[in-house]
């Protein structure tokens, strides 16, 4: 039999109507749940809250104030790697503590967990909070109970403030620079240029070494102009 233009078009006839009505409501319904598997973990929300709230502490630490001079002073023992004479008698714990800030705002999150720990060593409780944060964000769960262990229960005496009071303060400080911006800013591309340098310097190593000079530089020249 000859099939007849009509007859081709009639069998390539698409109907314009559903032989079924269109559920709205299963419709929605499928939408929020796919919203819903969408969603961050708590998990997932936890790990970057405390990615953003590491961020700001750390900005907060590299404009405070001394924090230039206190590099200055990491710097004056330049040419040791940075395993090399770190008692904690010849190391300005302080400035170990920017250093680790700067390193991990310029991308050298390996060598930021380095330079936070030697000051966490030497009782610097902002240092174990950083460290704390570094490894929640990495969602690391048993390193972060480990560093707030170590901050609520080793690093106290009779002299420093309670430990609840102490974190307060911190997170209540994050939260006002994230909200207002005072003291927000982050390091230069001349300060990122300086630490990539270093980081070339020492490509035999994973950590970046101390500071040298050039560096305590960049960062006077970076807290003048705030």
């Amino acid at each position: 039999m000859t099939l007849t233009i009509d007859d081709l078009l009639a069998d390539a006839y698409v109907p314009t109507t559903s032989p079924t009505a269109f559920d709205i409501g299963a419709a929605l319904r499928r939408l929020a749940a796919d919203a819903a598997q969408a969603a961050p973990t708590p998990d997932m929300a936890r790990a970057a809250l405390a990615g953003q709230r590491l961020g700001v502490v750390s900005r907060w630490v590299l404009n405070g104030p001394g924090a230039a001079g206190h590099v200055g002073q990491l710097a004056e023992a330049e040419g040791a790697g940075p395993h090399a004479a770190l008692e904690e008698e010849e190391v300005d714990v302080a400035g170990a503590l920017v250093y680790a800030c700067l390193l991990h705002l310029t991308g050298h999150p390996e060598s930021a967990q380095f330079w936070w720990q030697l000051a966490a060593g030497a009782d610097s409780r902002a240092a174990a909070y950083c460290l704390h944060l570094h490894h929640l964000h990495l969602g690391e769960s048993r390193e972060a109970r480990h560093w707030y262990h170590q901050l609520t229960h080793s690093m106290t005496d009779e002299t420093s403030c309670p430990d609840d009071a102490f974190i307060e303060g911190l997170e209540a400080g994050a939260h006002y620079v994230r909200a207002n911006g005072t003291m927000d800013k982050g390091p230069t591309g001349e300060l990122e240029e300086a630490v990539d340098r270093l980081a070339a310097r020492s490509s035999a190593c994973p950590i970046v070494p101390r500071p040298d000079r050039r560096l305590a530089d960049r960062l006077h020249q970076f807290a003048g102009r705030r």
